[in-house]
């Protein structure tokens, strides 16, 4: 009955100088550390949720949504132009006028007199304009429709500022992920450069093996330079949307929002859903009801507006005479109104088109948004149920093959090169589905 291959290798040592404990020690540490290293890079240990900020995406977005001043800005704006709307369809406020009439006395008084019971007469005045054929309402309905156009800025610019939030924290979390990545193999391959050492002691190996190993930990090392580089240069992305100093701390990301059940079998639905609850287009449907109602104030202007006033007549300390007055503009400036109805009836045609291009250039990018989230996720699938599993196998196969002495050393680094190339490609996968996601979520003005 044959050995087995690690057996008829090792039976080759010379067992005179001690060498058969020290390789049969060496194959079962390399053993242990190989397993550790397919357990290390295909499941990536569980870490506890840390309550500081920029653990997760919920925290991120509720500090932003309190401090960051471009949100704060749109949101007085909104309030502000709100408050425009009573004042919009108020009368005017009503004028009182005096006039003190023969303050000489018919020349009797040496000096004039300014008290209204000492001089000849005084009249007072008092006016109230009364805007006609419904001008005040629709005066007050431009306002409500600017306060419309107002509010939904304020969505748009959070679900603008919530996008790019989403969009940063995933690449954040993918930084971070490939960091402790690379950490962990890093320190594997610290550990088979010490069992290269140890069969090249056992003359199992060439020195070549452990040097192998060394320059991959330098490369590794080298890279981690760059991963630390492009996490703090996404923390300070993170603390610029959130209004912090860019140096500021945040807590390592825990995890991912989990991926809502969508296909590109959802294309219509999500379109009228965008069609009804995208803030843009909101925004550019209350610039067009403003400037239709803009256009029939303009026209109610064709017909005058009245001003009507009572005038009680002082002589002496009495009041002796009334009156009343009735006064009006007269719409003699023809040619200026039509130009000026001109004008409404094109802003009205410009909004349309606005509108309708914005609709267009959304909804062209839910599409396409819709399709990439659904290939990030079948990507996704397939690299957890083959690419992974098949990296492992190709790791344990190296292994055999290298403790057997049928396979060099290298063929070993390759294999977990591979699982670290398809944790790689995973975390990839997965930061391109959530950036998908966030863009369905800022054209539908909702999470989902």
């Amino acid at each position: 009955m044959k050995p087995p291959p690690t057996q008829r290798n090792l039976n080759k040592v010379d067992t005179r100088n001690g060498d058969w404990p020290r390789a049969r020690r060496c194959s079962r540490t390399l053993a242990l550390l190989c397993a550790a290293l397919v357990a290390a890079l295909v499941h990536i240990p569980a870490r506890a949720q840390e309550p500081a900020l920029g653990a997760s995406l919920q925290g991120l977005l509720a500090h932003a949504r309190a401090q960051n001043p471009e949100f704060n800005a749109v949101r007085l704006e909104a309030d502000a132009a709100e408050q425009r709307i009573g004042p919009a369809g108020a009368l005017p406020d009503p004028v009182l006028r005096v006039e003190l009439m023969n303050i000489n006395n018919f020349g009797s008084d040496a000096s004039p007199n300014l008290l209204p019971s000492k001089i000849g007469e005084t009249k007072y005045t008092l006016m109230q304009s009364l805007p006609l054929w419904g001008k005040r309402d629709l005066r007050r309905d431009v306002a409500a429709a600017d306060a419309r156009q107002a509010a939904a800025r304020t969505d748009a610019t959070w679900a603008e500022l919530a996008s790019r939030i989403k969009a940063t924290y995933a690449a954040y979390f993918a930084a971070a992920g490939n960091e402790r990545l690379a950490k962990e193999v890093l320190g594997l391959m610290a550990r088979l450069e010490q069992v290269a050492q140890a069969r090249y002691a056992g003359g199992l190996a060439g020195q070549s093996d452990a040097i192998r190993a060394q320059l991959e930990q330098t490369a590794m090392r080298a890279e981690l330079i760059a991963l630390e580089g492009e996490k703090q240069q996404l923390k300070a992305r993170l603390n610029g949307l959130l209004a912090r100093d860019g140096a500021a701390p945040l807590a390592e990301p825990d995890g991912l929002k989990p991926l809502p059940p969508l296909t590109t079998a959802d294309a219509t639905s999500l379109a009228e859903r965008a069609r009804e609850r995208n803030p843009q287009i909101a925004a550019e449907l209350a610039r067009l009801a403003m400037a239709q109602k803009s256009r029939d104030l303009v026209q109610a202007n064709r017909y005058p507006d009245l001003l009507v006033g009572v005038s009680p007549s002082q002589v002496g300390s009495r009041i002796t005479t009334w009156g009343l007055m009735f006064e009006m503009n007269i719409p003699l400036q023809r040619e200026s109104r039509r130009s000026q109805e001109r004008e409404a009836e094109a802003m009205i045609q410009a909004a349309r088109a606005r509108t309708d291009a914005l609709s267009h250039q959304l909804l062209g990018e839910l599409a396409g948004s819709l399709a990439g989230l659904e290939v990030a996720r079948r990507t996704e699938a397939l690299t957890k149920t083959q690419l992974l599993p098949q990296s492992e196998l190709g790791l344990q196969s190296a292994l055999a093959a290298y403790e057997s002495g049928k396979a060099e050393f290298a063929m070993l680094l390759e294999a977990q090169r591979q699982i670290r190339k398809s944790r790689q490609a995973l975390l990839k996968t997965q930061v391109e589905a959530q950036m998908r996601l966030a863009d369905i979520e800022r054209i539908l003005g909702e999470d989902l």
